[in-house]
């Protein structure tokens, strides 16, 4: 850690209560955060404002166990409303002028959970959670629990409970297994499944196939070729479309970059490997999108050593070309609809657009094209959308680039 020269922290347009957005998901929403009596209670308002960063206005309602372990200024502050605590003669669990669209119960304690599962109403949280399980069987609302307790509270009750609330479709949030304890998930996992829950996308259920980052290939047991691309594209399209609530999967190259662990994905080792795993889910699963953004290895060695080939000396390797991954996919699953990338440098925007529009021309319905040359004003990653002939978006950083193909998709699902 270096040294602090005590300088006062840059200005900023956001105000004491703003949240700095991360995206949209939640624009127009409105969630009832239903804090119990567990020692996570303390994590709520950081629950509260992740969930703004979406766009959520945020109620919070606090148990008086709850309050043992936050308090209502911390929470009036991180939702920037009235934080209810009792049930008055404005019927706050009922909300009939201003209704909730989701219900998020985090954390969700035994005693919760079980009273959830039984009917009981005896309190500020049980009561209107009554009443948002009738609101979730009219359609009107989305109801999410996240458990948080010891091992020795998991017994046939509470799990005889659980099965109850999912049955009548109540989303149970798996919890953070650490230390013989159901611990609360980190806030952007809470988030990530209220959006889900919340979405109201035409993506919302549809196979979705993202692959991104290297595909290494092995000289020896130890060393290996492999591209600079790290694969963060592949996994901000993957979290993009999962937010949105597609059916979506990331097959990610190994490059020492992992996607966050709450999204849905795999690692391909090597070349070989990615080919098998692309080839293998597609044949498993009938995708309706493939989006293939990993820089996939172009050649490998002929011959993999055996071993650690010893240092020191000069080493020739005979490379010979790969298969050509989109190729053999278009090939084997014509009813994909497939979205490619291609990387160039050193040519002109305009090459660009030709050399996409030949593939455009040979059967692929969308392509990102970019250049190592086109940059953003901050060195932001700049891509094109190409649709058609003359026909693109122009796209800047890699959380826009993300969106804009979602947004894309989204565009020609509605018209199916």
């Amino acid at each position: 850690m270096k040294e602090w020269d005590m300088t006062p922290p840059p200005p900023s347009d956001l105000g004491d209560h703003d949240v700095f957005r991360l995206g949209n998901h939640l624009v127009g929403k409105r969630v009832a955060l239903m804090v119990t009596g567990g020692i996570a209670a303390m994590k709520a308002p950081l629950v509260a404002r992740s969930l703004r960063q979406q766009g959520a206005e945020v109620v919070a309602y606090v148990s008086s166990e709850a309050l043992r372990y936050t308090t209502t200024d911390a929470l009036e502050w991180s939702t920037t409303n009235p934080v209810v605590t009792r049930l008055s003669a404005y019927s706050e669990h009922l909300s009939d002028s201003t209704p909730f669209d989701l219900f998020l119960v985090a954390p969700a304690t035994y005693n919760t959970i079980n009273k959830m599962a039984t009917g009981i109403a005896d309190g500020v949280i049980t009561t209107t959670l009554g009443s948002a399980i009738g609101r979730m069987e009219q359609g009107k609302s989305k109801v999410l629990v996240a458990p948080t307790m010891h091992n020795s509270l998991h017994n046939v009750i509470l799990t005889e409970s659980l099965k109850k609330l999912k049955a009548m479709g109540v989303r149970i949030i798996p919890p953070r297994e650490a230390n013989g304890k159901h611990n609360l998930p980190d806030e952007k996992t809470l988030t990530a499944e209220v959006c889900r829950a919340g979405s109201s996308s035409a993506l919302k259920g549809c196979p979705i196939l993202v692959t991104g980052g290297p595909t290494p290939v092995p000289i020896d047991n130890v060393r290996r070729i492999v591209n600079r691309f790290r694969g963060k594209l592949g996994v901000k399209m993957m979290e993009e479309f999962y937010l949105r609530g597609a059916d979506v999967l990331l097959i990610h190259g190994d490059g020492g970059y992992l996607p966050p662990k709450h999204l849905p994905y795999v690692v391909a080792k090597t070349y070989d490997d990615y080919y098998y795993k692309v080839m293998a889910e597609l044949e498993q699963k009938e995708y309706g999108i493939g989006i293939f953004s990993a820089g996939v290895a172009d050649y490998k060695p002929e011959k993999t050593l055996p071993g650690k080939t010893p240092s020191g000396k000069k080493l020739s390797l005979n490379l010979i070309p790969t298969v050509k991954v989109i190729d053999e996919v278009k090939k084997r699953f014509p009813h994909l609809f497939m979205l490619t990338f291609k990387y160039q440098e050193n040519i002109s925007h305009n090459e660009l657009m030709e050399i996409a529009y030949h593939r455009l021309n040979s059967g692929y319905p969308a392509i990102v094209a970019n250049r190592g040359e086109e940059v953003g004003a901050n060195g932001e990653q700049i891509a094109h959308l190409v649709t058609g002939i003359g026909e693109s978006r122009k796209l800047i950083g890699k959380q826009a680039i993300a969106v804009g193909i979602a947004d894309y998709f989204e565009e020609v699902w509605r018209s199916r």
